[in-house]
């Protein structure tokens, strides 16, 4: 269990006011150092388990636990176990880009020279240094997405949520942010990463579970996978388990 860095066990949850349960009796294993996939159509339940297994989201029943802790006990230590790159943008758009990774880095429990040091490290890893006083309200949607990744990053999380982390990006930032995941992984980073871009998630993804109507319906190597599914791509794997119809 040591290499485990999340472990799921039974888990049910369901919205208020909403009847039946968007998960149940459902289980997973994701181990320490894995780039692991979730994928599956909208409404597969994908956004709500990466909430349950960050804590913005309430369950009753079953247990989550990251790095062996349990989620239902985390407090400011746990936090600081992993960072979230959420679908929507995470920052205050009137702070410069200094002023937010600031913040949050302060939010996380590093000192002054701390701060200091990994901001300016960020900003030069991802291309903002030369835009670090600007508002990033006033930044393109390129590094608004960029900024939203360095905070996550910026107490060095041991593991990292990605909900739809290039969404709206051109092909230079998608390329440079997939690389930096990639160079995080190689340091011992482990990553949970879900996004309808489906040739990016088979650049990065080495296992993946493919969710629908909130149960794990295929889960394994991508590569068996494919094989097993007579597919050349996950955009064929996707459409053969879980078919062709609208979701919306």
């Amino acid at each position: 269990m040591s290499n485990l860095a999340i472990q799921i066990e039974d888990l049910a949850f369901s919205y208020p006011g909403r009847s039946g349960l968007c998960l149940s009796h459902f289980n997973l294993e994701i181990f320490a150092g894995e780039r692991f996939g979730l994928f599956g159509p909208n409404g597969a339940g994908k956004t709500t388990l990466m909430h349950l297994m960050t804590g913005l989201l309430h369950y009753k029943q079953g247990s989550i636990r990251l790095l062996g802790r349990d989620v239902k006990k985390h407090n400011k230590a746990f936090n600081s176990l992993f960072g979230l790159v959420p679908q929507d943008f995470s920052f205050y758009p009137e702070l410069s880009a200094v002023e937010n990774l600031s913040f949050f880095g302060a939010w996380s429990g590093l000192n002054g020279m701390e701060i200091k040091k990994r901001t300016d490290e960020l900003l030069e890893t991802l291309g903002l240094n030369d835009y670090r006083s600007m508002p990033v309200g006033k930044f393109s949607g390129g590094m608004k997405r960029r900024i939203n990744l360095a905070i996550a990053v910026m107490h060095h999380p041991q593991i990292l949520f990605l909900d739809e982390p290039t969404v709206g990006v051109d092909v230079q930032t998608r390329h440079a942010i997939i690389a930096y995941l990639k160079y995080l992984n190689e340091k011992g980073t482990t990553l949970v990463y879900t996004s309808h871009q489906l040739n990016e998630a088979e650049e990065l993804c080495e296992r993946i579970a493919m969710i629908d109507e909130g149960n794990i319906i295929a889960i394994d190597n991508l590569e068996n996978l494919l094989n097993h599914h007579q597919q050349e791509g996950l955009e064929g794997l996707f459409l053969t388990l879980t078919g062709k119809a609208y979701r919306d």
